[in-house]
């Protein structure tokens, strides 16, 4: 015979208590809580604003910060998760003219899109970095680098990280650089990585091919915008205009292993059908002005503004001019995905392709 049970909590408020107490924390429940990222836009002009004010207050090195940065995090997400979607963080970074971050390293890969200002560097590794706007510069995980300004003008851009992704996999690291004042020397010439892989199909051929990080590491804004232009009579996505990904001189693939990067083109009056997708995505507005339609929510968008489109989120993005192209940056998780069969994809069906818009983002 079997003794009967001890009698238990008299409500089920009351197990589920005693058992999350216990570390047993009923599915149901988390199924009932689960937070996840949402889509949000933060404007320009008062991120500007922000990052201005911190560079009047907050210095550089010594007793200051080690990086002059705000994070763009995600408002569904829970308060300890640093992110701006389920796996990439972004945030907005400035430099003052003739100052020096101190350098680090880190397993997290990072990209820079610089979106204001003149005359900065990154040192990855020893190698001085142009920066202008609108180019993208690349730190791949594990790489020394720092920042520096030869120009009294501040420089503000956007990073961009897969750490979320890291601190889930347990792999995030990182390390100052092992000098008192933490200055890289220069051992490389400016933009070697350039001069030796910014040809396209010109590459050397004394050097190792399919290295999962890409050696190129600047991609200067005049090229990428004269490529937009020459294509910019083309066919494009349905669902993205004219894009283009940036890649991997050695591989043709995605510039990082965990992070992909793209530019896009809205031509003029442009407005692309809706689809969805695994992974999440960043975007930051090059040029123009337009907005993007993101689970029925209308998020109207100008120059500057950054905007993250959650993972399975259905979206549409138009140009709001009839005159000028609209250019939208953005950066994407898919190269964790597709290696791993979780990528997937779909347009939306309905309405011809189009979300009806039930709100809009003020």
């Amino acid at each position: 015979m079997i003794a009967p049970a001890p009698s238990g909590p008299a409500t089920l408020a009351d197990f589920e208590q005693a058992a999350t107490q216990e570390h047993l924390v009923p599915l149901w429940t988390v199924r009932r809580r689960l937070a996840g990222a949402e889509p949000y836009l933060w404007r320009w002009p008062h991120v500007r604003q922000r990052i201005l004010q911190a560079a009047d207050l907050v210095p550089l090195g010594g007793q200051g910060a080690e990086r002059r940065v705000l994070l763009m995090l995600n408002p569904g997400l829970p308060a300890d998760r640093t992110a701006t979607t389920e796996t990439l963080l972004a945030s907005v970074q400035l430099i003052h003219g003739r100052e020096m971050a101190p350098s680090h390293r880190h397993t997290a890969a990072a990209l820079r899109f610089v979106m204001e200002g003149q005359g900065a560097c990154t040192v990855v590794n020893g190698q001085p970095v142009s920066m202008d706007v609108g180019d993208l510069v690349l730190t791949p995980g594990w790489c020394w680098h720092g920042h520096f300004s030869e120009h009294e003008e501040p420089m503000i851009w956007m990073d961009g990280l897969d750490a979320p992704l890291l601190r889930s996999l347990a792999a995030m690291m990182g390390e100052e650089f092992p000098t008192p004042d933490r200055k890289q020397p220069l051992t490389a010439a400016r933009d070697d990585s350039l001069e030796l892989y910014g040809a396209g199909v010109l590459q050397p051929i004394d050097r190792p091919a399919g290295q999962l990080n890409s050696p190129l590491l600047s991609y200067p804004w005049q090229q990428t915008e004269d490529r937009l232009n020459r294509l910019a009579e083309r066919d494009g996505s349905p669902f993205d205009g004219l894009a283009l990904q940036y890649t991997n001189p050695t591989t043709g693939g995605p510039v990082l292993p965990t992070i992909d990067c793209w530019i896009q083109m809205l031509r003029r009056g442009e407005h692309t059908q809706a689809h969805r997708h695994t992974g999440g995505v960043i975007y930051n507005v090059a040029r123009g002005a337009g907005w993007s339609v993101i689970n029925g929510q209308r998020f109207d968008w100008s120059a500057g503004d950054v905007f993250c489109v959650p993972g399975r989120a259905w979206h549409e993005h138009a140009n709001a001019s009839a005159f000028e192209p609209a250019i939208l940056f953005s950066i994407n998780d898919s190269p964790v995905l597709r290696p791993l069969g979780l990528y997937r994809e779909e347009p939306y069906q309905d309405n011809g392709g189009r979300q009806a818009v039930t709100s809009t983002f003020v």
